[in-house]
C-alpha cells in the first residue's frame, strides 16, 4: 500500500517530519500544485519532495498534480493540522495590494538573473515583506539604508511602502544599477565589486540589508561590507538558506557570522521565498544582526585575506583555481613601472593590489602600467583604468571587454586582442566641454560634482567672467542631479554614459549667461 510508503519517510523524518506533512497537507486539500510551487511553499528541498512524490499515486494536469480526492482520507491522520510559524508581518501584507501589483510588474520587467553572480530572484511578497518587517522593526523615515547586492529590487519595495527612507544600493551589476535609476524613486545607485572595496559615499547607514552568494565566503565578504557600509549601533539584515539536507553548510556560513563577532537579534525562519533555488527549498532565513564592540576589528581581519572565488558557478566559483596570475609574456614589449593585481612573483617591478589601486591615489605618479584583471572581474576594467593618471597602460585578461565610449575622451585603445591591450593616454583637448569632462575624468579619486565645478569656474573665469561655487553647483545639480557625493571610480555607467551630455549642457549654460 503506498501509505506505508508514505508513512516510512514520515518515520525516518521523526521530528522534521513537519516539512513532509505540510507538502501532503497542500497534496491533498484538492487543489493543483507544481513541482516548484509545492518547494515554495513549503520551504522544503527539492529532493525532499521528490521523495515523497514518489510514495503517492498523483493525478496530474499538465505540470501540476495533486492526490485524487478519493483517496485523501487515507491520508488525513498523517496532515499537520497547524499552520506553518506565523510570518510576523503577514497581516499587514493585505493593505499593501498596490504595492505588491506594482512590485511585481517591476520585477518581471527586471534584468534577467545572472548565474554566474548567483542570482536568484526573490517573489514580489518577500521584497514586500522585508519592506514591511523594516518598517515594523525600525522607525524608517529619515533612517539610511543599504542594499549590498539588490538583484532582488528590494530597495524599490522600501522606497514603495517607506518614501521617507534613504536608501542606497551597491551593486556590480550595471543593469540593475541603470533598471532601478530609470524608476525614479529617488534610490542613490554606486557600483562596487565587493571583493575590490566598498564605495567611500556608500557609509554610516543605520541599516544594511543583503542576499548575497549563499557560499561561506559569499556570506563572509558581503555581510562584512554590510557591516562597513553601517555607523555604530547599525544593524545588518542577512537572507541566507539551505537545504534541511546540508546543516553542515549552514553550520560553516554560521561560524563566518561568528568570526565577525555579531549578534543575532533574531531569526526569522524561511521568510524569503525565490523563484527557483528548489535545492534549498526555494527558501531562506532572514537574520537580524548587530554588531559588537569586537566587530569591526574582525571585519578588517575578514577583509585582508578576501579571496576573488565567492560563487557557486563561472569564472569566480569557490571551486575555480587559485588567483589568476597573468603571465610574464604579457609584457612582452612593454616595461611596466607599476604591476596592478597579481603578476609572477620573479618581476621585479613595485606592485599593488587591486582593491588598494581602485581605494586611493597611488603614491607615485607612474607613467607605465600593467594591470591584471582576473576573470569575473571585467566590469571592474573602466574604474582600473580611471583610477590613474598613466600614459600608457597594459591590461591583461581571460576575456577583455570593449572600452566604454565615454572613456575614449581619455584613452585610445591599441594592438587590441581577447586577452590584452593598451591603453594610451590622449592628449588634452581645448574644446570648453571637452577639457570639463577630461578634467572630471582625469580625477577619479575625487567627487564628480567638486571636480566638475571647478572646472566651470575656470571656463568661467577664461571667458572673462565670474561664476560663484553656488551658481556652477546649481547648473550642476540640474544637469547631473545624481552626481552629489559620486566619484567616477564608483559611478554606474550609465551616469559616466551621460556625462558628456550633461557637461556640455552646462557649458553651453554658462556661455549663454555669460
Amino acid at each position: 500500500m503506498e501509505r506505508d510508503g508514505v508513512e516510512r519517510l514520515l518515520t525516518e523524518a521523526r521530528a522534521d517530519s513537519r516539512r513532509l506533512r505540510h507538502a501532503l497537507a497542500l497534496l491533498c486539500d484538492g487543489q493543483w500544485w507544481t513541482l516548484a510551487g509545492l518547494v515554495r511553499e513549503t520551504a522544503t528541498s527539492r529532493r525532499t519532495i521528490e521523495a515523497l512524490l514518489r510514495e503517492l499515486t498523483l493525478e496530474h494536469d499538465g505540470d501540476r498534480m495533486r492526490v485524487p480526492l478519493i483517496d485523501t482520507p487515507a491520508y488525513q491522520d498523517l496532515i499537520a493540522v497547524a499552520p506553518p510559524p506565523e510570518d510576523p508581518v503577514a497581516h499587514l501584507v493585505p493593505h499593501y495590494a498596490h504595492v505588491l501589483d506594482r512590485l511585481a510588474g517591476l520585477i518581471a520587467k527586471a534584468p534577467r538573473a545572472r548565474h554566474v553572480l548567483d542570482h536568484v530572484s526573490a517573489t514580489p511578497e518577500t521584497v514586500l515583506r522585508r519592506a514591511l518587517l523594516l518598517g515594523a522593526r525600525f522607525w524608517l523615515p529619515g533612517t539610511r539604508l543599504l542594499c549590498v547586492g539588490d538583484h532582488d529590487l528590494t530597495s524599490l519595495a522600501v522606497k514603495l511602502v517607506h518614501p521617507e527612507t534613504d536608501v542606497t544600493v551597491v551593486d556590480v551589476d550595471e543593469r540593475i544599477l541603470a533598471y532601478i535609476d530609470e524608476q525614479r524613486l529617488g534610490v542613490r545607485t554606486r557600483w562596487a565589486d565587493l571583493r575590490l572595496g566598498l564605495p567611500a559615499s556608500a557609509r554610516d547607514h543605520d541599516l544594511a540589508l543583503t542576499d548575497p552568494p549563499y557560499t561561506p565566503e559569499g556570506i563572509g565578504l558581503f555581510v562584512a561590507r554590510a557591516v562597513e557600509g553601517l555607523r555604530d549601533e547599525g544593524r545588518v539584515l542577512l537572507a541566507y538558506g539551505a537545504s534541511e539536507r546540508t546543516p553542515m553548510l549552514a553550520l560553516k556560513v554560521q561560524q563566518e557570522l561568528t568570526e565577525l563577532n555579531l549578534a543575532y537579534e533574531a531569526v526569522y525562519p524561511d521568510f524569503n521565498r525565490y523563484f527557483g533555488a528548489e535545492a534549498i527549498g526555494s527558501a531562506a532565513d532572514l537574520y537580524l544582526l548587530r554588531p559588537t564592540s569586537k566587530t569591526r576589528p574582525a571585519v578588517q581581519s575578514r577583509l585582508s585575506r578576501q579571496s576573488t572565488a565567492i560563487y557557486t558557478q563561472g569564472p569566480q566559483s569557490i571551486e575555480s583555481a587559485g588567483p589568476s596570475v597573468a603571465p610574464a609574456e604579457s609584457l612582452a614589449g612593454f616595461e611596466p613601472d607599476l604591476l596592478v593585481g597579481e603578476w609572477p612573483k620573479d618581476l621585479t617591478q613595485p606592485r599593488v593590489r587591486l582593491s588598494t589601486w581602485l581605494a586611493k591615489p597611488h603614491a607615485t605618479a607612474p607613467t607605465r602600467v600593467a594591470v591584471s584583471v582576473p576573470p569575473g572581474l571585467e566590469s571592474a576594467i573602466p574604474r582600473l583604468l580611471l583610477a590613474t593618471r598613466a600614459a600608457h597602460v597594459r591590461v591583461v585578461g581571460a576575456a577583455l571587454p570593449p572600452l566604454p565610449e565615454v572613456l575614449t575622451t581619455v584613452y585610445d585603445v591599441r594592438d587590441a586582442t581577447e586577452t590584452a591591450y593598451d591603453a594610451v593616454r590622449r592628449p588634452e583637448p581645448t574644446a570648453e566641454a571637452e577639457a570639463v569632462l577630461r578634467r572630471i575624468l582625469d580625477n577619479g579619486h575625487a567627487k564628480i560634482a567638486n571636480t566638475w565645478r571647478e572646472a566651470l569656474i575656470a571656463v568661467a573665469r577664461a571667458q572673462g567672467t565670474t561664476l560663484t561655487k553656488n551658481e556652477a553647483r546649481a547648473l550642476i545639480r540640474e544637469a547631473a542631479d545624481w552626481s552629489d557625493a559620486l566619484i567616477p571610480l564608483e559611478t554606474p555607467l550609465h551616469h559616466l554614459s551621460a556625462l558628456p551630455s550633461a557637461v556640455t549642457t552646462t557649458v553651453t549654460a554658462l556661455t549663454t549667461t555669460t
